[in-house]
């Protein structure tokens, strides 16, 4: 790999996740993962949006979500165009992202994940790290893995 002199990259801002409803999206994000909503608003139809997301069409609504910790999370609900769909890709699909959040309690985020309609996509594992980790993944298709480190 050939050194980069200047990096152009400055820090990360946010990580963006379509939605259907920003409603159901806000109340998992805040209400079970305990996420702050920051800001809410109707960007709407228009040559701009189109332009950046690459969908003759678009018209948006978005929220934005703060982590424990600082990180933001762009919800994005589509009204338009009319012929979306819900991409459910498997975690080997090329494609396919995830996201992994540091927990203090495994066995706690996963009931309460659960109960809000995602799934295990397997079983907890202890890593030779000593981390305790999983992946669930929502009914929209989003996976979130969860990562219990080792205490030391």
């Amino acid at each position: 790999m050939n050194a980069i002199s200047k990096n152009l990259v400055i820090r990360t801002i946010h990580t963006g996740l379509t939605v259907s409803s920003l409603d159901t999206a806000i109340e998992f994000w805040c209400g079970v993962m305990g996420f702050e909503l920051f800001a809410r608003k109707n960007l709407g139809p228009g040559p701009i949006n189109e332009n950046i997301v690459g969908v003759v069409g678009a018209d948006l609504e978005i929220a934005v979500v703060v982590a424990p910790g600082g990180h933001q999370i762009e919800l994005l609900e589509y009204k338009g165009p009319g012929d979306r769909a819900i991409y459910k890709p498997r975690s080997c699909d090329v494609g396919s992202a995830h996201l992994t959040f540091s927990v203090s309690d495994l066995d706690e985020i996963l009931a309460r994940v659960e109960a809000a309609g995602w799934m295990r996509v397997g079983v907890p594992q202890t890593v030779p790290t000593g981390a305790r980790v999983i992946y669930v993944r929502g009914p929209e298709g989003h996976t979130i893995e969860f990562m219990q480190l080792a205490t030391a």
